[in-house]
């Protein structure tokens, strides 16, 4: 049986669509089929149902997936180490939001330079990310979108805590005690900094700890957080930001927490690959190394 016939088989198994299959493989859609057809041919029996949306794999392609994966994989991890022999260096294509990959990822993954791995950064928001992760642009994606279907794996990797913020000036017109007897209302006479005209920090916030939207426009749009931080602490507005990204700014008094709710709204972050690349010892450590550091992350 051809090798190639299979790995083509295998790609088609895990991203469920041979249109996904062809984009990972580098082939076109009609020799992914072609390529199909003749491994049913050679099998005797099909081995997936074609759906209106993607394709099933049938019992015997399951079977067939399952015996023939993790040799296919264990091939691949040769080969990929052997081409790097001479140089002892490995390169990890790693993706993620900007503020987070900046400030935690990039920073944990560091000392793994000395143990021969390069890396290569893209940022994007959430579905980029994992759009390209799929299409086999990187090899590691961090993403607040939980990863589905099978061509990804996803791991939970830490929770991120947001807190509404303001620079003193305007934290001293709302205090605490009038936020909580007034509700949201009392904030719209301030300015707001997002990273988006749609306001998704502020409305997520709005919904999670108030219970009510927004009834303000953005007055500040930056699309990064760390330019919302340093616009907040010049006295731009309030803004809700990552407590992971405002800590240092709030211990220095640069800005203050407008509000403490009895629970902080959380977005989680999860730490994606292509379903059978960690059996490539490169990815493997540093997705590894990720997970161990984020037990510390808060």
């Amino acid at each position: 049986m051809d090798l190639a016939l299979l790995r083509t088989f295998v790609t088609v198994h895990r991203a469920g669509s041979f249109t996904r299959a062809a984009a990972l493989l580098g082939l076109s859609q009609p020799a992914v089929t072609s390529q199909i057809r003749t491994l049913e041919r050679q099998v005797g029996r099909p081995l997936f149902l074609r759906q209106a949306r993607g394709v099933t794999p049938t019992p015997v392609g399951d079977e067939l997936a399952h015996r023939a994966a993790p040799h296919l994989d264990a091939l691949v991890e040769i080969t990929e180490t052997g081409l790097d022999e001479d140089s002892g260096v490995r390169t990890l294509h790693l993706a993620g939001p900007p503020e987070f990959t900046s400030l935690r990822v990039l920073p944990t993954l560091s000392p793994l330079i000395t143990q021969g791995l390069a890396l290569r950064t893209s940022f994007g928001n959430a579905q980029e990310t994992l759009d390209g992760l799929a299409a086999g642009h990187h090899d590691l994606a961090i993403s607040t979108d939980r990863p589905r279907g099978t061509v990804l794996t996803g791991t939970a990797l830490c929770d991120e805590e947001h807190v509404l913020v303001a620079a003193p000036r305007w934290a001293g017109r709302i205090g605490p005690g009038l936020l909580r007897r007034k509700g949201p209302q009392v904030l719209e006479q301030l300015p707001v900094v997002e990273v988006h005209e749609s306001l998704p920090l502020v409305t997520r916030y709005w919904t999670t700890v108030f219970d009510a939207r927004p009834a303000t426009a953005g007055t500040v749009v930056a699309p990064d957080l760390r330019a919302v931080l340093h616009a907040t602490a010049a006295g731009a507005g309030l803004a809700v930001l990552p407590r992971y990204l405002c800590e240092d700014a709030l211990e220095r008094g640069e800005i203050v927490a407008l509000f403490d709710p009895p629970v902080p709204p959380l977005r989680t972050y999860f730490l994606a690959v292509r379903t059978g690349t960690l059996a490539l010892p490169h990815i493997a450590r540093a997705h590894e190394w990720l997970l161990r550091a984020a037990t510390d992350w808060s």
